[in-house]
């Protein structure tokens, strides 16, 4: 199985250019001392979190996938649910963080389990749009397992609208994105929809 195509892989910058001198730069345009005691090593900090929080660049389906696709007779829903993510906004770059929930209808193979949060990792470690990374998540397991159909909810909270703009901190936004059988077949998502409104008791 070779995924490669379907995922943008970026390479690491191979110069090995740390970002402090330009976020010091950013500091000081901002009126800060940068010689101060918090702030003095904050251009070294900030240039390691960045780096971590847009991981996912880096990251290669395969390598997460590791082979993990095996044959099992099984074609009901496959759902895991209340996968934690954190990403940053594409447009203000400041974190949005929330609840995904994918299902799928098993066609020849199951996917392993950790590797459907692994894939939702891959993708939430970008600057991205809510939107964007659930059709992302969709896409791909469609892809890697053709399945009979994918179904992904995502529920966010971003702080662009908590801690700027109409600065509404209790505001939620929910996608989804549909395909195969829960686009086509109502049975099938109202059956998905009424796995994520049940109330769990311990799971």
């Amino acid at each position: 199985m070779k995924n490669k195509a379907l995922v943008k892989v970026i390479e690491p910058n191979k110069k090995g250019r740390s970002l402090a001198p330009q976020i010091e730069h950013i500091l000081m345009e901002l009126g800060e001392d940068v010689t101060r005691e918090g702030l003095v090593r904050t251009p070294e900090r900030t240039d390691k979190s960045l780096r971590f929080l847009t991981s996912g660049y880096s990251m290669n389906l395969d390598e997460i996938i590791n082979d993990a696709l095996f044959d099992v007779e099984y074609d009901e829903m496959v759902l895991v649910r209340d996968i934690e993510f954190y990403s940053l906004c594409e447009h203000h770059m400041l974190p949005f963080f929330g609840k995904m929930h994918v299902a799928y209808l098993p066609k020849d193979k199951v996917i392993g389990l950790s590797k459907i949060p692994r894939i939702v990792d891959m993708y939430a470690r970008r600057l991205q749009v809510q939107e964007r990374l659930t059709k992302e998540v969709a896409e791909t397991l469609q892809e890697v397992l053709k399945p009979r159909g994918v179904a992904v909810v995502c529920q966010a909270r971003h702080f662009c609208m908590m801690m700027r703009g109409v600065e509404k901190q209790h505001s939620g936004t929910t996608t989804s994105s549909m395909l195969g059988a829960f686009r086509t077949q109502k049975e099938t998502r109202d059956e998905f929809l009424s796995l994520l409104s049940h109330k769990r008791d311990g799971f």
